[in-house]
């Protein structure tokens, strides 16, 4: 399937209009919620009206097909005028089609050619913050702490080898748009990953409720501490590990200093997103000081 469409005029093509749930270029864009298709294809899913806002501003070059229904194309003009300045046609289709092509469109959906960083160029831009997910398995769980490092500010995102498919449509729905924000890395195994990001001078601390140093502490001397403590305002990478069980013995052992979330309530324990955002946040905090000069 190739769906690559250029416009020199904005405005609906009439004769575009998709009409048949059953039309073979509708069961080829379904077809994309399957990896296998995906592989072959070399093209992911992209749902919803902001996500698909975000890969128009930010990826329009991988952008080949844009669909919406004309109740959609109405409510949401500014996606139909970015593509319009992007020289990308929207083609207009029922609810029907849209629901048959995808049941989480929202009627607004995208294909796009894939393509995923390269950690040679994230190691090569000395990166200050970078998230690196070890074996993570659910979609909604990824999806979202690409979203959390996105508005951290980190630098990039590791998805080791192992973990969820990046393009499986629920991790690009949960990011909201934000995988076409910052770079994201899949299939390396988590010791290079590591030993790649220690070499590119970022400290790597693995976040485990077993850890042994308080990230609360930790941040209270983040600039200011001992030497033998980490220091959140430096380059940091942080590994987080599967849902179910988190690091491996061996996975920790590859970091310079496990740290743990401290829970001040009754709960167990917090989920991998919401660890991965504190743990994030509490770094991003720290770099931010030291770059203003404060020395707390």
């Amino acid at each position: 399937m190739s769906d690559v469409d250029h416009a020199t005029t904005a405005g609906r093509d009439e004769q575009a209009d998709l009409t048949n749930p059953r039309a073979e270029r509708v069961r080829a864009v379904r077809a994309l919620a399957g990896r296998s298709m995906r592989e072959r294809q070399g093209r992911f899913l992209v749902e919803g009206p902001q996500g698909v806002r975000e890969a128009v501003r930010h990826a329009s070059d991988r952008v080949e097909a844009l669909y919406l229904t004309p109740a959609a194309a109405d409510r949401y003009a500014e996606i139909a005028d970015d593509a319009a300045r992007s020289g990308l046609v929207v083609r207009t289709g029922t609810p029907d089609v849209l629901d048959v092509m995808s049941a989480d469109a929202q009627g607004v959906l995208a294909v796009v050619r894939t393509a995923t960083a390269s950690l040679d160029d994230v190691v090569a831009g000395r990166p200050r913050l970078v998230a690196v997910l070890s074996q993570v398995r659910d979609p909604g769980n990824a999806g979202a702490v690409i979203r959390a490092a996105d508005a951290a500010g980190a630098d990039a995102v590791v998805l080791t080898a192992g973990s969820v498919d990046l393009h499986n449509p629920k991790v690009v729905r949960s990011t909201a748009g934000s995988l076409f924000h910052l770079p994201v890395v899949v299939g390396t195994p988590l010791a290079e990953a590591v030993a790649r990001l220690r070499a590119a001078g970022s400290s790597v601390l693995a976040a485990d409720g077993v850890g042994d140093r308080d990230l609360d502490d930790l941040l209270d001397v983040a600039g200011t501490g001992p030497a033998d403590a980490p220091d959140l305002a430096a380059a940091t990478a942080w590994v987080l590990g599967n849902e179910a069980w988190g690091l491996h013995d061996e996975d920790r052992a590859l970091a310079d200093a496990v740290v743990r979330v401290p829970i001040h309530g009754r709960a167990e324990s917090l989920n991998l997103a919401t660890a991965a955002t504190v743990c994030l946040y509490a770094s991003a905090r720290a770099q931010r000081r030291r770059a203003a000069g404060d020395g707390r």
